[in-house]
């Protein structure tokens, strides 16, 4: 992978591990990423982290649902639950594929990477 690209990358997994959203499992995979930076694990921790990525992503659709049910009432409070819903909504209209949370956006960025990544 260029140099260019391992840069961008690492500061976008820095930023997804400093996102409050970023879950736990997914800041283990990064840090793992960081750490095989320029070894013989690179590869594999390339693969993993995209999985990750992949799985973690918020597509708009599913924060829409989520946002929108009792489950996200009880997450977020049911009055930021609305807002989450309808700022969900503004993004879908116009024309976001994902949630805009830090977390998310840095999967995004990561995701855009992915051919030259692996």
């Amino acid at each position: 992978m260029k140099q260019d690209v391992r840069e961008y990358v690492a500061g976008q997994v820095r930023a997804l591990m400093e996102a409050p959203s970023c879950c736990a499992e997914a800041k283990a995979v990064a840090q793992d990423w960081l750490d095989a930076l320029g070894t013989d694990r690179e590869a594999e921790q390339t693969k993993r982290l995209i999985a990750e990525v992949e799985a973690d992503i918020m597509p708009i659709d599913g924060l829409l649902a989520f946002a929108g049910s009792e489950a996200g009432a009880q997450v977020f409070g049911a009055e930021m639950a609305k807002n989450v819903a309808a700022h969900a909504q503004e993004l879908k209209d116009a024309g976001a594929k994902y949630c805009d949370c830090a977390a998310c956006a840095a999967c995004a960025a990561i995701l855009e990477k992915k051919e030259e990544l692996l």
